[in-house]
């Protein structure tokens, strides 16, 4: 595996490449709280099967840092998905597939609705999506969001940043079922990334710009608004989700494929929960290889 770093816009990505060095590239994005760690399984079956891997650490996470100190640490979707455009053009990408789990889902859905021309399909990991602005779910998911809620608040948002791996290990013990994939060592092998010294503060703004108790940062608004105007993904996407998801509800998956005009296939994973690349890495690989022969990019 290399390691490299690179300038991409605010920030210098630090990013994990793996694989045939003339292998097709496959973008790789991580969700929270996790980094690279969480495709530690699932890489080397998509570098045998002749993918090239590229996993980047998302701004706040791991090595990557801004590279101005005044820059303002905005965590929301916008800017993520900012990122990774930069990122491809200092990579010399045009067109990706790109593969994302959780926050890395969001972004990948944000750039095949505003930005289509640079992906040639996507994966989604345990997020479901829907067109327009984000709306207050049905009441059990609004219970399974207890944790953005808490950010929303000043004493939670004051207790993350004071505790950030205590509050991160507890979404890992909340989401999904116990098993061997999680465990104290599991864990402390991310838990560097998540001391970043930006971590809390791009961990909070993206939950509290959600919901309203950070304003939007006009920087994004171009792209926001072009992924909230968008009324399908026409995209070829691949849903994989967990059928024991206690984060996302599988509820929240139900009759998603009305939002998708490509190629569209969604596989629910049963005694799964949030973490799928970490709790059936296997099952996970074989769908993603699926789905990447499927669209004709290899």
């Amino acid at each position: 595996m290399d390691v490299n770093s690179v300038a991409a816009g605010e920030v210098e990505i630090t990013y994990e490449a793996s694989g045939p060095d003339m292998g097709q590239p496959v973008l790789l994005l991580h969700g929270w709280p996790d980094d690279p760690r969480t495709f530690d399984r699932v890489v080397p079956l998509l570098n045998a099967a002749g993918w090239r891997t590229i996993v980047p650490y998302w701004r706040g996470c791991g090595p990557t840092k801004f590279l101005d100190a005044n820059t303002p640490r905005t965590g929301e979707t916008a800017a993520l998905a900012t990122d990774i455009l930069a990122f491809m053009d200092a990579l010399g990408f045009s067109r990706l597939p790109v593969i994302g789990h959780d926050w890395g889902a969001r972004v990948a859905y944000m750039l095949a609705a505003a930005r289509p021309q640079r992906v040639t399909s996507i994966a989604a990991l345990s997020v479901p999506w829907a067109p327009g602005r984000l709306g207050v779910p049905p009441l059990p998911q609004v219970r399974a969001f207890w944790y953005q809620w808490f950010m929303n608040t000043e004493p939670g948002a004051a207790f993350v940043r004071e505790n950030p791996l205590a509050f991160a290990r507890e979404q890992w013990v909340a989401w999904s079922p116990p098993g061997p994939w999680f465990t104290d060592e599991t864990f402390s092998k991310t838990a560097p990334s998540l001391q970043n010294p930006d971590w809390a503060a791009i961990t909070l703004n993206f939950y509290r710009s959600r919901w309203g108790a950070d304003a939007p940062d006009p920087r994004f608004a171009e792209l926001r608004q072009a992924a909230e105007a968008a009324r399908s993904i026409d995209v070829p996407t691949l849903v994989i989700h967990g059928a024991a998801d206690t984060c996302l509800l599988p509820a929240s998956f139900e009759g998603q494929k009305q939002f998708f005009t490509g190629t569209y296939r969604q596989i629910e994973l049963e005694g799964v929960g949030h973490f799928p690349t970490r709790e059936a890495p296997e099952k996970v690989a074989e769908a993603l290889l699926a789905h990447l022969g499927e669209v004709g990019e290899h």
